[in-house]
């Protein structure tokens, strides 16, 4: 019983890390559109951002072998997460109330799924 518990808790950890891996991959396309196209550093914001998603895809090929579609991407609601921290840090954004509740409210739907998944 403790192993299929850690197993569960390595996967959706690899689920959550694989999400954090699209949202850089969001900050660095957000990086790149300050850039002209015709420029080194959009080039190279852009080339990270390539490289960032073909490791989010052979991430995400694995997290649909460990969990049902459905909870797998019910799973994504939490890039919000992961977007308004960036947002905030990176890029000197205003976090709204309506921002955070919005994000609790997704989460709180991903609680809901994740609890149907057993």
């Amino acid at each position: 019983m403790r192993t299929a518990t850690a197993l569960r808790i390595k996967n959706i950890c690899l689920l959550q890390f694989s999400i954090l891996i699209l949202s850089l991959g969001a900050m660095a396309a957000k990086k790149a559109s300050g850039f002209s196209m015709d420029s080194l550093e959009f080039m190279a914001w852009l080339a990270l951002e390539l490289t960032i998603m073909v490791v989010y895809a052979a991430l995400w090929q694995q997290i649909i072998k460990r969990f049902e579609i459905s909870v797998a991407y019910a799973n994504k609601g939490t890039l919000i997460l992961w977007t308004l921290l960036w947002a905030g840090l990176f890029f000197g954004e205003n976090i709204m109330f309506k921002n955070l509740m919005g994000a609790v409210l997704i989460i709180i739907g991903i609680m809901l799924v994740f609890g149907h998944d057993k």
